[in-house]
């Protein structure tokens, strides 16, 4: 990712850095299929919503995120809160996820097509990939993200190969985003 591209999540962090997010709905709704222990990796996880929670859950998270300034913010509500988060700045377009195996691994709102091949050999046998993104439907209602970041109908089907799908839904989501739900495992042996 170009510096300018960091900058810019930089500064938008930057400006919204008092703004507490809640985890996303589809999570929640999910969540009697997440483990509450092992190690779990929050894939461009910004200021951590997602992978605090995972941690007050039991889970030994990992956040990763391009953005300093997020993971900075990340950082203090665990300490405020007395979680251990491991944060790590790291542009996923120039470098390899953290080497697994985790239990979970978590992706919301972002889309990088060439890390599904890798997802099932970074995950522990029957460990869990949430993930969820918009559609080209999207735009529908929704300038952003733009097209390049958007899901074709049906694609996610052929992304997931390796992985036993538990949950996919595509649709309006309570957020008003048309998104793509997913939570796939990989099998035991």
């Amino acid at each position: 990712m170009p510096d300018t591209d960091r900058e810019r999540w930089n500064a938008r962090y930057a400006e919204r850095a008092d703004a507490i997010r809640e985890p996303d709905g589809f999570l929640l709704e999910v969540e009697r299929q997440l483990p509450h222990e092992g190690r779990a990796l929050d894939l461009a996880g910004g200021t951590g919503r997602h992978a605090l929670w995972l941690a007050r859950r039991g889970l030994d998270v990992t956040l990763l995120d391009v953005a300093d300034e997020a993971l900075a913010i990340a950082s203090a509500r665990a300490d405020a809160e007395g979680l251990a988060l491991t944060c790590l700045q790291s542009d996923l377009t120039e470098r390899a996820p953290p080497a697994g195996p985790w239990d979970l691994l978590v992706s919301f709102h972002y889309l990088q097509r060439d890390l599904f091949p890798r997802f099932p050999a970074l995950l522990a046998p029957g460990g869990l990939l949430l993930f969820a993104q918009p559609t080209v439907c999207n735009l529908e209602r929704h300038d952003r993200p733009s097209r390049r970041f958007l899901l074709a109908e049906g694609e996610i089907s052929d992304l997931v190969e390796g992985l036993a799908v538990l949950h996919l839904d595509e649709g309006w989501s309570a957020a008003g985003r048309h998104e793509v739900r997913l939570l796939a495992q990989r099998p035991d042996a």
